[in-house]
């Protein structure tokens, strides 16, 4: 797959900054002229933008995975594909409770494992057995994927699934024209018999099928089949919209681009061109001058961080005590969209096809908190946003009876990623003083730092790809939490 689809010249528009020149826009990616400078190729990448529907991912936020399944049942992490699928038995499943639970802690989308590596499907599929049509549990016409998307809609939050391509139920895994031709059909009924779609996450998973041989998955027509069935959906990791952030910890980079050199996952040359700037979805730099300088090509393509809430991925009872603390979930949002990414929290249902309480609770006092610590705010102007140049400060007014320890401050993404560095101070008692600063801000950054007070605060662009175009900046008390 390439680019030449998504590359969109935007047309020229007028900056947010008073008398600042018109400016034009790449959606998505740009292809460097052959003959660009490194600063000629730094001012195209701060001209990258998002897509509405990438725009509209990253101001979710925090979105939730839900791994379901047989492994649910076994104990297992990673099925062998030859489990009874009779023991898929939740007696008590509630979407509808999943839904509210997300709801009440803050989540805007619910991801569902719609097949995992071991094939079994969670809704009444005609491409093969390893279903529920096929189950005692409900005589057969239970259906998880459309309860699940019934309760989203009921519930007002988005819908998304997960469909793994490794299959180690499939006979024809391996040969891959026959299990590409059924991965599609799969995709195929989930995208066009459930409503909308507003995410399709896809690994790359993959071993042997029966014959010994390594699939190889016909990626430009998966993708072509989302984009053609669910054009408003993204599609993450093996995707062109959204990448995976590197790691399973819930640890986003200090200095993340969304505007990067990485070649995303669908990109028919990724291997190739990623080699060649000696850079992989884990490497530390994926857009700093050096690497945007050595390359040949931009993308738009903000990172994902996904986590679990428990040890594993799937629900098993003998974790039901090693659920993450507040004061952990609380570092995982600053760490992940208070570093410029979106958090994809797994939360298992049980095997009663419930969220658990444990995880209910905490997911809702983690929503408790942020909602106390972003419902207040020390800085006083009414109108936040400005631009400046690199090496230029704005100053705002202040409360000065309120204590703060933390920062938030946004760029307008619709108008590219472009800050490198910033550095902010408090002014009391008659003087400046430092109190903290970081690389990039994207869409969010969130900075954590001793309390304090001030009349006024000055942010300074030290560096920047041409005009930064600030967003917003607050000032927030976040209740300190035990370790």
């Amino acid at each position: 797959m390439t680019f030449k689809h998504l590359t969109i010249l935007l047309a020229t528009i007028m900056t947010a900054c008073a008398g600042a020149p018109r400016e034009s826009y790449y959606q998505q990616y740009a292809k460097f002229p052959a003959d660009a400078t490194t600063d000629k190729k730094i001012d195209i990448a701060s001209r990258v933008v998002p897509s509405p529907q990438q725009l509209a991912w990253q101001q979710m936020e925090l979105t939730a995975f839900l791994h379901f399944g047989i492994n649910t049942f076994t104990g297992s992490e990673w099925g062998s594909g030859s489990d009874d699928p009779n023991l898929f038995n939740p007696t008590e499943l509630d979407c509808e409770q999943w839904v509210r639970a997300l709801k009440d802690g803050g989540f805007k989308m619910a991801i569902l494992t719609a097949k995992h590596h071991d094939g079994f499907c969670l809704w009444p599929t005609a491409t093969t057995d390893y279903s529920v049509k096929n189950i005692t549990w409900r005589d057969g016409r239970g259906d998880v994927v459309r309860e699940l998307r019934d309760a989203c809609e009921k519930y007002d939050i988005k819908f998304g699934f997960y469909l793994s391509p490794w299959d180690r139920n499939a006979e024809c895994y391996g040969d891959s024209p026959a299990y590409n031709k059924l991965f599609i059909e799969q995709l195929t009924e989930l995208l066009t018999s459930y409503g909308a779609v507003d995410e399709v996450w896809l690994d790359g998973a993959c071993g042997e099928g029966p014959n010994g041989r390594k699939q190889e998955y016909d990626w430009e027509s998966i993708l072509r089949t989302i984009h053609t069935l669910q054009p408003n959906a993204v599609t993450a990791i093996m995707g062109c919209d959204v990448r995976w952030v590197g790691n399973e910890g819930g640890l986003g980079r200090e200095t993340e681009w969304s505007t990067t050199v990485l070649a995303p996952g669908s990109y028919t040359h990724k291997q190739e061109a990623n080699k060649a700037l000696g850079i992989e979805e884990t490497s530390t730099d994926l857009g700093s001058r050096e690497l945007v300088a050595q390359a040949s090509e931009i993308y738009w393509y903000p990172s994902e961080v996904d986590v679990s809430i428990r040890p594993g991925w799937f629900y098993h009872a003998e974790q039901d005590g090693e659920v993450r603390t507040l004061a952990n979930l609380v570092d995982i949002y600053y760490r992940s969209v208070g570093c410029n990414s979106v958090l994809l929290l797994n939360i298992p249902p049980d095997r009663r096809g419930l969220i658990h309480e444990i995880d209910t609770e905490r997911i809702k006092e983690f929503s408790a908190y942020l909602t106390k610590t972003f419902s207040t705010n020390a800085i006083t102007d009414k109108e936040a946003s400005w631009c400046a140049e690199a090496g230029e400060s704005h100053e705002l007014k202040a409360d000065s009876n309120m204590t703060f320890n933390t920062l938030l401050i946004q760029e307008d993404i619709t108008r590219g990623q472009r800050v490198e560095k910033f550095s902010v101070e408090a002014y009391s008692n008659g003087a400046w003083h430092y109190i903290t600063g970081g690389t990039t801000i994207g869409y969010k950054r969130l900075l954590r730092f001793p309390e304090c007070k001030a009349e006024r605060l000055r942010i300074t662009i030290d560096s920047s790809r041409g005009t930064a175009n600030i967003k917003t900046a607050s000032l927030h008390y976040a209740e300190p939490l035990a370790i």
